[in-house]
């Protein structure tokens, strides 16, 4: 198969990366930002296509990375140029954290051409993309998901099929809604345990064999009490991905009082400037002092 991406941002140029590792063509990658486009096609001896559909056109099966509902919409219905103008027998896998309805339109839009797509979220990190560990979440139909197994697995340490359109978004969903009220909450407890003039180091290592242990204790302790927040994961993302998991409550007239407040500190480190920051640096808004003094370190 020739293989296209749309999104060759942190994510997206390490899967690209990944798959020429693994001996696979690809032809041709695109993004708003064309610089990030005409790098990452010279490194990898490919097209950087200046229209979408000169990606459909060059390729079998196309990776979509892209930022939000909007962009995702965009990309496949925008007028005049999009990824389904002749795309017939074209595969699409849609890696994006979105909303789960517009998974459904673009598989609906995607069978109107006459192609497939498949939802494959990703819930894992820039390094685990470019070892091929990702963690992939993936929806619709299951044909569609068999057939591409393979070329998914090269990407993959773990997958789930969970099934129709629009589920594995739930899930990714979920996901990132529990690891950002964990990140706010390992936050809260350093901050304290700092103000209370206890060794940070030590409290880590008691956290991770307690019940205070989580995933995000792993990759994000140490960062938030040595002021390190290289982006890995943004804040900004966090906000939006909270607020995807909020609509979904929303609309069952469910209540969630800690997404709710995660994501206020989220929405507030954008406000702040502080949106590019990795996750983690929502430490910076908890740690007493350090606050006021947020420019100098982050």
């Amino acid at each position: 198969m020739n293989i296209g991406f749309v999104g060759v941002g942190r994510m997206g140029a390490n899967m690209a990366r990944r798959l020429k590792d693994c001996g696979r063509c690809v032809t041709a990658v695109y993004d708003t930002k064309r610089k990030a486009a005409t790098d990452l096609a010279a490194e990898l001896g490919c097209a950087a296509a200046q229209d979408l559909s000169e990606v459909t056109a060059e390729s079998d099966m196309i990776f979509t990375i892209v930022t939000d509902d909007n962009a995702m919409r965009q990309i496949f219905s925008g007028a005049g140029d999009n990824l389904l103008v002749n795309a017939r027998g074209k595969l699409f896998v849609n890696c994006a954290t979105i909303s789960p309805q517009v998974h459904v339109d673009v598989e609906n839009f995607a069978r109107q051409a006459g192609a497939e797509s498949l939802e494959a979220c990703m819930a894992s990190s820039i390094t685990e993309a470019r070892e091929g560990k990702l963690y992939l979440i993936c929806g619709g139909d299951e044909k569609t998901f068999r057939k591409i197994e393979p070329i998914l697995k090269e990407l993959a340490a773990q997958i789930r099929f969970v099934g129709k359109a629009g589920e594995a978004a739930k899930v990714k969903a979920l996901v990132n809604m529990v690891m950002n009220i964990n990140t706010a909450g390992l936050a809260e407890g350093l901050a304290l345990g700092a103000a209370l003039g206890l060794d940070l180091t030590m409290l880590r290592e008691v956290f991770c064999q307690t019940g205070a242990n989580s995933r995000v204790l792993e990759t994000d302790g140490e960062d938030m009490q040595n002021r390190e927040h290289s982006c890995f994961f943004s804040a900004a993302h966090a906000a939006k991905d909270s607020g995807i998991a909020l609509e979904l409550a929303r609309n069952l007239g469910l209540d969630l009082p800690l997404a709710r407040a995660t994501k206020e500190q989220y929405d507030r480190m954008i406000g702040e400037g502080l949106g590019e920051l990795d996750k983690s640096g929502i430490a910076e808004l908890t740690f007493k002092d350090r606050h006021k003094h947020s420019g100098d370190r982050v």
